[in-house]
């Protein structure tokens, strides 16, 4: 049986516990992990959009309230937060240099594309992009991704547009813009392209880009040139990609509501959450009635942690928190 959770902002109710998956893609499902801070603007938005871990298990989630970045630790406390300029927090990137981690985060109200600290302190700002004939009034980038040096990259930046002109933006390691696509030269042009990844693990490796609103997943060089169209992934609902050893998590909304899990030839080896039919249900996606242990609503991004462990965030009012523990 499926039981319903509503924690609202600022409320833990009882950890509700119940297995999905399959095979090694078995978790214990932990509802409400870690919930948003009470506040105005959480229970009038709220929704949390991204997550990542850090080296010492940190779990970082990057909501629309204030703070919008808050940091919980290895037990769903809330240890720190900060950030009050982001009104349209989304995207969230963790990459490692040297020694260092930092953030990338995206605001697609702002148009803001910024690197920073992990306590907030801004290293690197990137400029509107200089496309020629690029007047579009609405830039509202949704995800960054880097080609990080630690798996042979450049330091090269792709943003995102998702939101606003649907193109792909990149720049150098400084911050300096190269060039952008848009995917006339692929599959066609591109709508909502929400979530873009650099898959480094591969021997050549790929851009991988969530072409929401096409319902598909393209993939293209790091130049820039397309190679594919990922066939397992048809009629997709792509939000974001997450490397977890040599597979990947695709959190699909809102035209779907699970977890794909795709195996290095990005074959579909299973689904985690799977909840399709909430999407045609009223009040989606924003009524909290909708939530159930077990199903997602609108699962927008997720991270793993060293144990193999999934966090995964909502695009829900409220925000919805959940940690997939590795069983």
């Amino acid at each position: 049986m499926i039981a319903a959770s509503h924690a609202a902002p600022g409320e833990r109710p009882f950890e509700l516990d119940m297995r999905i998956g399959t095979g090694e893609h078995t978790y214990d499902w932990i509802d409400n992990w870690a919930v948003i801070p009470d506040s105005p603007e959480g229970r009038a938005n709220g929704r949390t959009h991204g997550v990542v871990v850090t080296r010492d298990g940190s779990v970082i989630v990057f909501h629309v309230g204030k703070p919008a970045v808050l940091v919980f630790d290895r037990n769903g406390s809330l240890i720190d937060g900060w950030g009050d300029r982001f009104p349209g927090a989304h995207g969230l990137t963790l990459v490692t240099e040297g020694d260092a981690e930092y953030l990338w985060l995206t605001d697609y109200v702002t148009g803001e594309v910024v690197k920073t600290t992990l306590n907030g302190q801004t290293v690197l700002s990137l400029p509107f992009p200089e496309l020629k004939g690029f007047d579009d009034p609405k830039y509202a980038p949704t995800w960054v991704t880097v080609f990080e040096e630690k798996s042979g990259g450049n330091g090269d930046i792709w943003v995102a547009d998702g939101y606003g002109a649907a193109y792909l933006h990149k720049y150098d390691r400084n911050g300096r813009y190269l060039n952008s696509i848009d995917g006339t030269g692929g599959a066609g042009r591109f709508r909502h392209p929400h979530g873009v990844y650099i898959d480094a693990r591969k021997r050549d490796p790929e851009l991988y880009v969530a072409d929401r609103m096409n319902r598909r997943v393209q993939v293209y060089d790091l130049d820039g040139q397309f190679k594919r169209v990922v066939a397992d992934a048809a009629d997709t609902s792509a939000c974001a990609f997450i490397p977890k050893g040599d597979f990947t998590l695709i959190p699909e909304a809102p035209y779907r509501a699970r977890i794909t899990v795709l195996d290095p030839d990005d074959r579909v080896v299973c689904t985690l959450g799977e909840n399709d039919a909430v999407c045609a249900r009223e009040g989606f996606p924003n009524d909290r009635k909708l939530a159930e242990s077990g199903r997602f609503i609108t699962p927008h991004s997720a991270a793993t942690d060293a144990a193999g462990n999934i966090y995964v965030v909502e695009w829900v009012t409220g925000g919805r928190i959940t940690k997939l523990a590795k069983s």
